[in-house]
């Protein structure tokens, strides 16, 4: 029996018209798209400067060579995209937002934990790191003070994410085709310049785990919102056919970028610190031509990855149980959330670098455990449908229980932050930071062990 609450109002395939509703699951005459479409929906927000930073980062501030960081770069990235390959495909299955489909694990209730995570770190923090890179491109190549850009930047994002799902979706098709140009050229034009097999400036312990932890963080970043942006398309599409677009979208470009920006800094990149352009620091390694048509795209790519990541963190919002009554409940919450995210890009836009780290570590300390309850709570159903659990009042608390011991047990152990160091990383600094791996299996574990009797029951 299906619990499953329905979306009301009209609203089709229309671009321009306000996405009604909230969380709820998405009416048959509404569902539209192809699998495929997902392809350009991720690759599109990772063709922009903050994927760049993430492979600079292990060259400039984690002692690898470019070599060592390339690699670091890939496997972060499988993994990420892995989580997104497996999770996209409960979107047309159910209709509902991720963290809706969690519920499952977490229960309603329990679930209120990873939602407050996710609209807290998507539609204020990773809101707020694309904000960033956007307003310093626009400042670079208008000359504008950067505050300025950066209202312009939040104002154009609110306003897409305020319509809603069609223009989204139109927004990162259409962008989608420059973004690969521009980018494309700009990754011949850096890996040509570049001194591949340089020796690495000074060692940092356990720096390849550490952008392994990175850029697993920033392709993971996107896991929590998998099911968001294909939840309309028909019941009838393949599943695993739009997981597979889904996560080759975010491992294809997140691993292009993320090398690119290795190789830059072998070409002579720098001027991460506190009160500097980054992204004029990389385009200026171009002919004046080609930074200008890449600084437009970095722009255009920052839009691009924080329309998703408002829209999302206002579903999250939704999903630990904020009642709007307004029919217009999801486009309220995420003007709420642009408005948060600006006010945390203006704090951080003095030091980008130092940061950025820290951010994407973070965002990799509670998506490690949550995703292990999630995959632990996929293996024990075996395929069962979860539908008449989703809109229903039941707990089931082994989930919190297992995200809450195993973050605390990964942070308190294997972190490596600037500001934080975990007990086994002070004793033995060569193992880098791990707290997201740790996190995913100890996760796993706990919850495959304390929930297998409930699950298994249900399930039946």
């Amino acid at each position: 029996m299906s619990n499953l609450e329905i979306r009301e109002g009209e609203y089709g395939d229309k671009v321009l018209a306000v996405e009604p509703g909230g969380i709820e699951s998405i009416p048959a005459k509404d569902r539209h798209g192809k699998a495929r479409n997902l392809f350009a929906t991720w690759t599109s927000p990772n063709l922009e400067f903050a994927t760049i930073y993430v492979g600079a980062l292990g060259v400039l501030f984690f002692g690898l060579t470019f070599w060592q960081a390339a690699l670091a770069i890939i496997i972060g990235n499988l993994l990420g995209g892995l989580g997104q390959y497996i999770l996209t495909q409960d979107g047309p299955k159910y209709g509902v937002p991720q963290m809706v489909i969690g519920r499952a694990a977490f229960g309603k209730l329990g679930n209120i934990l990873p939602s407050v995570f996710n609209a807290g770190a998507a539609g204020i923090g990773w809101f707020a790191v694309n904000s960033v890179s956007g307003a310093f491109a626009l400042a670079d190549l208008t000359k504008m003070k950067v505050i300025v850009a950066l209202v312009i930047i939040v104002l154009i994002q609110v306003i897409i994410a305020f319509i809603g799902h069609n223009l989204v979706q139109t927004v990162e098709k259409y962008l989608f085709p420059y973004l690969v140009i521009v980018f494309g050229v700009a990754a011949i034009y850096a890996l040509s310049k570049g001194h591949l097999n340089q020796h690495a400036n000074g060692h940092t312990p356990g720096g390849f785990l550490l952008l392994v932890g990175a850029s697993y963080g920033y392709a993971a970043g996107w896991n929590p919102f998998s099911a968001d942006f294909a939840r309309y398309l028909p019941a009838s599409t393949d599943a695993k056919a739009a997981g597979r677009f889904a996560g080759l979208g975010i491992f294809v470009s997140a691993t292009v970028l993320e090398i690119v920006g290795a190789a830059a800094v072998t070409a002579g990149l720098h001027g991460y610190g506190a009160n500097t352009n980054p992204t004029g620091d990389f385009t200026h390694l171009m002919p004046t031509f080609l930074g200008k048509l890449v600084l437009l795209g970095i722009v255009g790519g920052s839009i691009a990855a924080n329309v998703l990541n408002i829209y999302s963190g206002s579903m999250s919002f939704l999903t630990i149980g904020i009642k709007l009554g307004s029919h217009q409940r999801r486009a309220i919450s995420a003007v709420i959330f642009g408005i948060l995210g600006f006010l945390l890009a203006r704090a951080a836009i003095n030091n980008p670098a130092n940061n950025y780290e820290n951010f994407l570590l973070v965002m990799s300390y509670w998506i490690g455990p949550w995703l292990g309850v999630v995959i632990a709570d996929k293996v024990l159903r075996k395929g069962a449908s979860v539908e008449k659990l989703l809109f229903a009042a039941r707990e089931n608390i082994a989930g919190p229980i297992s995200f809450v011991v195993a973050g605390f047990i990964s942070i308190w152990g294997f972190s490596n932050q600037s500001y934080y160091s975990g007990y086994f990383v002070k004793r033995h600094p060569g193992i880098g930071d791990i707290a997201f791996l740790i996190g995913f299996v100890l996760a796993f574990a706990i919850y495959y062990v304390a929930a297998g009797k409930k699950v298994k029951a249900e399930s039946n």
